[in-house]
């Protein structure tokens, strides 16, 4: 059953970029904003078929992470016919009475979008045993989760893509001469977030021997002013590249690196278009498919919970955004061999931080 999803997932990749214009009717929910898209098709039990999309704090607004999995309900909405209902978390209190209300109201698969949501997701699972449910950015070997059986984890390799990320910033910063630092600005310290941070540190020192890799923490997804002065800070320290992965508050440290004529790394999205002279490339997670694949797989009954569905550079559900032009055509076929060494397993890039950051 998992290479059957992981078929999916390589054949779905073609539908990355989605159009987001069908019509639906808004309502309010005591949480967050909830909206219904789609149309009156339905499933071959008779009745209309259901999605239910749970943001996380960052909303469906962030330019990436959320946005991108709402392209791909939406997506799945436009091409199968069903309605889709998203819930926007205006804090972490919303995440059990927006998963819920998804629950309330017949939904057939609810996605909670990302890690930050995995307690509440395993509450309200056990409340509708017969729904499946998905977390993106989680396992379902995560302690949180005891009520795993209708639950699918959608995992992300990030720490490949990442490493090829590093290994490209490595060289470039080495063409350039100077200081050897770079330099990264996570959201909260939790796992997916350190995944992209252990794969970026591991191929810039693979490909720059020496370099210095600054890591620092906004602590937060959303506050853009608190991006903007951990980034600022590594720059002063003479980092000369800076890498998102913040989420919205992230795009702050891209401007910062725009400002400071440095090279700046987008997340989630190819972020290219936002600072076209300064963005190296993006660490792409093509979150979108994954909720597109698991949509289409409770649709069409074989969803299974208690499994991950694993997207990495093998099966393209993470990837490099549009490379700058700048990029020397030698540093491009450097870093496509490291993508092969990874893709046959001659490189395993790590998917933690060593212990001493």
């Amino acid at each position: 059953m998992k290479k059957r999803w992981l078929t999916l997932a390589v054949i779905a990749l073609g539908v990355a970029a989605m159009a987001a214009g069908c019509g639906g009717s808004k309502s309010s929910s005591s949480s967050g904003n909830t909206t219904t898209t789609g149309s009156s098709a339905t499933s071959s039990g008779g009745s209309k078929f259901t999605a239910c999309l749970v943001s996380d704090v960052a909303k469906f607004n962030d330019k990436g992470f959320n946005e991108n999995q709402l392209n791909g309900a939406q997506k799945a909405a436009k091409d199968m016919g069903i309605n889709v209902i998203t819930a926007e978390s205006n804090s972490a209190a919303d995440y059990i009475p927006n998963l819920a209300s998804c629950g309330r109201k017949g939904a057939n698969i609810v996605l909670a979008a990302g890690f930050l949501l995995a307690k509440a997701e395993n509450t309200v699972a056990k409340q509708y045993p017969k729904v499946d449910f998905t977390i993106t950015d989680d396992s379902i070997h995560d302690p949180a989760f005891t009520a795993s059986t209708n639950i699918a984890g959608l995992t992300y390799a990030t720490q490949e893509n990442s490493y090829l990320v590093g290994c490209l910033a490595g060289l470039m910063v080495k063409k350039q001469g100077g200081k050897q630092v770079i330099g990264v600005v996570g959201g909260i310290k939790i796992p997916p977030v350190d995944t992209f941070l252990a794969g970026y540190k591991a191929g810039a020192e693979k490909c720059d021997p020496g370099i210095t890799v600054l890591i620092g923490y906004s602590q937060d997804f959303n506050d853009k002013a608190k991006c903007k002065t951990v980034a600022q800070n590594q720059i002063d320290q003479g980092s000369q590249v800076e890498f998102n992965v913040a989420g919205p508050c992230g795009i702050a440290t891209l401007d910062a690196a725009n400002q400071a004529g440095i090279w700046g790394v987008g997340v989630d999205v190819d972020q290219a278009y936002l600072y076209p002279k300064t963005v190296l490339t993006s660490a792409v997670k093509r979150v979108d498919v994954g909720v597109y694949d698991a949509i289409k797989a409770a649709k069409d009954g074989t969803f299974k919970g208690g499994q991950d569905l694993v997207f990495n550079l093998k099966n393209n559900g993470v990837a490099l955004g549009k490379v700058n032009s700048k990029v020397p055509k030698e540093f491009l076929t450097k870093v496509n061999q490291l993508k092969q060494q990874i893709i046959a397993g001659k490189i395993v890039p790590p998917t933690a931080l060593p212990k001493s950051g």
